[in-house]
C-alpha cells in the first residue's frame, strides 16, 4: 500500500516551494496599477508564504529544534541550486544546444543570484520567524496559535521580501533612485500581499496542526 509520513510529505512541500522559487523566482509580473504607479510582485510570491505557514505548523507541533533543523536541509538546497546553476552554465554546449546556449544562460544565470539572494534572506527570515513564534509561545502558551503565526510571519516576511529584493534585483547600471522607486514597487506590494495570504492561510494552519497531531 502506498503510504507517506505526514512529516515528510509536509517536507517535500516544503522543498518543493524552494525549488520553484530559486528556479523560477526571477521573473516579476505586473500586480496593479495605483494612481499610474505601477506595483510589482516576483511570480514566486504564490509559493513563499506557504513556508512560512509550514515552519509554523511544525513548530508548534514537533518544537523549534525540529524546524530549524529542516531549514537547514533548504539552506542546503538553495545553496545545492546555486553551485549547480554556476557548474551548468559554465559548461561548453553540445553543437546541437549553441542556438539555445544565449537563452540557457541567461535564465539560469539569473537562477544563481536569486539562489544566493534567497540564501542569505532566507537564513535570516527562517530562523528569525522561528524565533519570534518560539518567543510568543513562551508568553502565552499553546493560545492564540493564530497571533504567533501572523505576528512572526510579518516580521520575518518583511525581513526576508526586503534583503532578497536588495540582493536580487538592484541593478548596478541603474540610478540609485531608479533603483529605489523600483525596488520598493516589488517591496512594498510583496510584502503586503504576502502579510494578507498569512492571514488567509491562518485557518490552514489550524487544520494542519491538527492534521499533524491526528495519529
Amino acid at each position: 500500500m502506498f503510504k507517506v509520513e505526514k512529516l515528510d510529505l509536509l517536507v517535500s512541500v516544503y522543498i518543493f516551494c524552494i525549488a520553484v522559487a530559486e528556479l523560477m523566482g526571477a521573473k516579476t509580473f505586473p500586480l496593479i496599477n495605483i494612481f499610474g504607479y505601477q506595483l510589482n510582485a516576483s511570480v514566486a510570491i504564490f509559493v513563499l508564504p506557504l513556508i512560512f505557514t509550514i515552519n509554523d505548523m511544525i513548530t508548534e507541533v514537533y518544537g523549534k529544534e525540529r524546524t530549524r533543523s529542516i531549514i537547514r536541509s533548504g539552506l542546503f538546497t538553495i545553496f545545492l541550486i546555486l553551485l549547480f546553476s554556476v557548474l551548468a552554465t559554465n559548461l561548453p554546449p553540445s553543437l546541437r544546444f549553441e542556438k539555445t546556449e544565449g537563452a540557457y544562460d541567461t535564465i539560469f544565470g539569473l537562477s544563481a543570484r536569486i539562489a544566493a539572494a534567497s540564501l542569505t534572506a532566507f537564513t535570516l527570515a527562517e530562523f528569525l520567524d522561528v524565533f519570534i513564534f518560539a518567543k510568543i509561545r513562551q508568553r502565552f502558551g499553546k493560545k492564540a496559535l493564530w497571533f504567533r503565526n501572523n505576528a512572526s510571519n510579518f516580521i520575518s516576511q518583511l525581513v526576508d521580501t526586503t534583503v532578497f529584493m536588495f540582493l536580487a534585483f538592484y541593478a548596478m547600471d541603474k540610478s540609485f533612485d531608479s533603483n529605489i522607486g523600483f525596488l520598493i514597487s516589488l517591496i512594498l506590494p510583496y510584502w503586503l500581499l504576502k502579510c494578507f495570504m498569512s492571514i488567509i492561510e491562518t485557518p490552514f494552519v489550524y487544520l494542519g496542526v491538527k492534521w499533524l497531531k491526528n495519529p
